[in-house]
């Protein structure tokens, strides 16, 4: 028994296992590697949350949330303030249109310009609002997850899994009176 045990003891000896060290070497421990893992997502999700989460936004943040918001209605009312001169005062519309075919085509481009660069910002920055709220969404499962897991221990043993989540009677009185009544 003494060879066997001093060869093991090589091989696995002073509570060191040398095949499971030599064979990460080769391949990563699974478990290690998940916990590393996780613990670089819960980082870059708190990244994200402290990014576009500011702690609190100013008057003048508002006050420009509020002007951006103009355009697009301001613009589809004068479209259809436009179809309702023209049906009022053929006139006046005619003469403003003649006014609006003057104009040259380069100061089209850049309008053109303009309001793509106005809308696309837009569009962008209320995609990023859109990813601040799944990473707010994102950070708030672990929270979750520990409420779950608390009415969880909280159930009835033989309540159904579905539906209402029955609760013992012996920690709210008012239950256990009402149960007596019926």
């Amino acid at each position: 028994m003494g060879v066997i045990e001093k060869i093991l003891g090589v091989i696995f000896g002073n509570g060191r296992n040398l095949v499971k060290d030599t064979a990460e070497v080769f391949r990563e421990n699974a478990e290690s590697g998940a916990q590393r893992g996780q613990q670089l997502q819960i980082a870059a999700m708190q990244s994200f949350v402290e990014e576009f989460y500011p702690e609190q936004r100013g008057w003048f943040d508002r006050a420009m949330d509020g002007v951006n918001r103009l355009p697009r209605p301001l613009m589809a009312m004068a479209c259809l303030g436009m179809f309702w001169a023209a049906m009022v005062d053929p006139v006046w519309f005619s003469e403003r249109m003649v006014g609006i075919a003057l104009v040259p085509e380069p100061l089209w481009w850049l309008l053109g310009v303009v309001v793509s660069f106005y809308f696309g910002a837009r569009h962008q920055a209320k995609g990023q609002d859109f990813q601040k709220s799944i990473a707010a969404s994102m950070a708030r499962v672990p929270w979750v997850v520990d409420q779950l897991e608390g009415l969880e221990h909280r159930r009835v043993p033989d309540a159904p899994r579905r539906g209402a989540v029955a609760v013992q009677s012996d920690e709210n009185p008012a239950l256990a009176d009402w149960k007596k009544q019926i």
